[in-house]
């Protein structure tokens, strides 16, 4: 990455590869359709660079990589979730139709489109005659190898146009590359790979792809199966030299299986287009990138005024889809996740930290939001006085950066700067129906800034997109929680209604086995009742554990003293004691100073006078007694 140039360091960061519009129309009804699994949309994202390397990205992102990487689409797409893949379609579409300034014309992105799935079909074919134990990875390598060539298309332009145009009279692509422009699109497309976090080996395909036919042999089958796949391309049909090519690999394949391959994977090229309903250049299976000239007719210029409007209101218009999309994500999570690759692909954002604002309302954090560097993990911000960058912009409820501002920054600013590695800091204020949610903060440089000057109000729709999804989430997040709450407190009172009901029974039981105890000899019967006894403490201990796991979780309550000393009494006393004076009545007053809890216990009339109960006890569980 330390030899890419900066204007390409930053054109990779973004991760920026465009897909044919029809492809991107294709797919989109393919998830408004019901009948559609995911199956089907893993063979349409699968047959398109660009929505391929976006859904590899975002798979394999810290905020949602599992135990090992995602290589196949299907698999990456049920990590995902149909939810997010709709709102990243629908970023990539209305980044198409906001976006004047890209560097691609259509035709350069139909051709490179082409070819991709070509090499990318010709890959899979060729590792499985070679015996590769996961074909895919070849055709995935396949799929991405000239990803590069997009991304130095957008980051230098025309130099590069012609450089592809003329890339038939250049027989050592790659020196000739890498001595006009610093790198090759192998080493793009290869760093690309790397920064996923994807095995090496893909990798290696994408950066070996147009190696020494002399030194190919010496890598292993993957690379060598892209080489070739990629030489097949090369060369027209009738001058194919099927065992020459062979004979500069290590693969084991037969001539005229080779060429059935190439033929069937031509044909197939051909239905997926005409499916998709991209015209076919007449070159095809060659490449055929022309210089493409600059002719444009002459646009009326606008008024400032006019020109503000019309990026307002068309940036509200186009970013509407999206919002429809963040409203049906189903938590925080998602929502973050989603805003950030939103950013990323709508306004080239590639280093960016969302911060949120507590619970009191008064700070900004960021404990709790993943996938930011450590900095921002533990991270506290005043929102009063206003004394960064980031404070500032929720106070005004403006987009505001570093390069507008005269004045030297904060050292906390500095602070930000450095952790996304970046020049400059942009903040973008989450504020919605009237309540702040956070800030957005993007590290970026000069030029970077430059190019989105024209873009500030869609970034400002964007902070309040971005701020009602977040506070829609929230609110339902919080309504669950005292919902739950609300349960547990119910379950929590119903637990001990059920205690002490069941407390009053099995304390009769309790004292009549005493009873029967006395009455019974001295013989081996009295050991079974005190093991009856064990085991009707053992049940009350269970019943009364009902409603202490959930008392552990709840406030400490009052506790009504004199029923928890009636059930005390009713554990404990003689229920046949009839005689006058004998019986409980006549000994409470000796219970007036009973310590119970740390607490004195009232004097209380109760009686209980053979099996007839004339009052209730109280309310408190009597299994909380010593």
């Amino acid at each position: 990455m330390h030899r890419l140039p900066e204007v390409v360091r930053e054109f990779v960061a973004t991760g920026r590869i465009p897909s044919p519009p029809e492809v991107l129309v294709h797919l989109m009804r393919a998830m408004e359709d019901e009948a559609s699994s995911i199956a089907d949309l893993a063979q349409i994202v699968s047959q398109d660079p660009g929505l391929t390397s976006r859904i590899l990205s975002v798979a394999n992102s810290p905020a949602l990589r599992r135990a090992k990487e995602l290589t196949t689409i299907e698999d990456c797409l049920t990590s995902i979730g149909i939810r997010l893949v709709r709102a990243l379609v629908t970023c990539l579409s209305i980044q198409r139709l906001f976006d004047k300034d890209n560097q691609l014309a259509s035709a350069e992105v139909a051709d490179f489109w082409c070819h991709s799935l070509l090499v990318g079909e010709l890959a899979r074919g060729i590792a499985e005659q070679a015996g590769l134990k996961n074909p895919d990875d070849a055709y995935l390598s396949g799929l991405l190898h000239d990803i590069g060539e997009l991304i130095l298309l957008q980051a230098i332009g025309d130099p590069y146009r012609q450089f592809l145009a003329n890339v038939s009279a250049h027989p050592s692509l790659t020196a000739d590359e890498e001595q006009l422009f610093g790198t090759t699109h192998g080493e793009v497309g290869a760093w690309l790979i790397a920064h996923w976090g994807l095995n090496s080996v893909l990798g290696d395909g994408i950066a070996f792809h147009h190696a020494r036919a002399t030194e190919i042999a010496a890598a292993t089958v993957l690379p060598q199966a892209v080489w070739l796949a990629q030489a097949l391309t090369a060369l027209e049909e009738d001058a194919v030299e099927y065992g020459a090519l062979i004979e500069r690999t290590a693969l084991s394949i037969d001539q005229a299986a080779l060429a059935a391959t190439r033929a069937r994977a031509v044909e197939r090229t051909r239905q997926i287009v005409e499916a998709m309903g991209i015209a076919v250049a007449a070159e095809f299976p060659q490449r055929a990138i022309q210089q493409v000239p600059a002719t444009s007719a002459p646009v009326m210029a606008l008024s400032p005024a006019d020109s503000e409007l019309s990026v307002m209101v068309g940036g509200m218009a186009l970013l509407q889809p999206l919002q429809q999309d963040l409203l049906q994500l189903g938590n925080v999570k998602e929502v973050l996740l989603a805003l950030r690759e939103s950013a990323r692909i709508l306004f080239e954002l590639p280093s960016m930290a969302i911060l949120l604002v507590d619970a009191s309302g008064t700070v900004l954090t960021g404990d709790g939001v993943d996938d930011q560097p450590s900095l921002f993990c533990h991270l506290s911000i005043p929102l009063a006085p206003a004394g960064c960058l980031a404070a500032a912009a929720v106070a005004d409820r403006q987009v505001s950066a570093s390069f507008a501002s005269t004045q030297p920054l904060a050292l906390l600013d500095q602070q930000l700067v450095r952790a996304l590695s970046a020049e400059g800091l942009l903040c973008i204020p989450m504020v919605a129906r009237q309540r702040t949610v956070g800030v957005i903060l993007c590290g970026l440089s000069s030029q970077q800034y430059a190019g989105l000057q024209r873009r500030i109000p869609w970034l400002s729709h964007f902070g309040k997109i971005a701020a009602l999804s977040l506070d829609v989430v929230l609110v339902a997040e919080q309504q669950q929680q005292q919902a739950e709450e609300e349960r547990s407190q119910q379950f929590t009172r119903h637990a001990r209604q059920i205690v002490h009901e069941a407390g009053n029974p099995l304390g009769i039981i309790k004292s009549y086995l005493k009873i029967l105890e006395r009455k019974l000899p001295e013989d081996g019967v009295r050991q079974e009742l005190g093991i009856l006894t064990e085991e009707i403490d053992r049940v009350a201990a269970i019943v009364g554990k009902m409603a202490d796991d959930q008392a552990q979780h709840a406030a400490r309550q009052s506790i009504d003293l004199a029923g928890v000393l009636s059930d005390f009494l009713a554990l404990y006393a003689d229920p046949h004691s009839n005689k006058k004076g004998s019986g409980l009545k006549s000994k409470c007053p000796r219970l007036k100073s009973l310590p119970l809890w740390g607490a004195t216990v009232s004097s209380r009339s109760c009686s209980i006078s053979g099996r007839t109960h004339q009052r209730h006890w109280g309310r408190a569980s009597w299994s909380k007694l010593p």
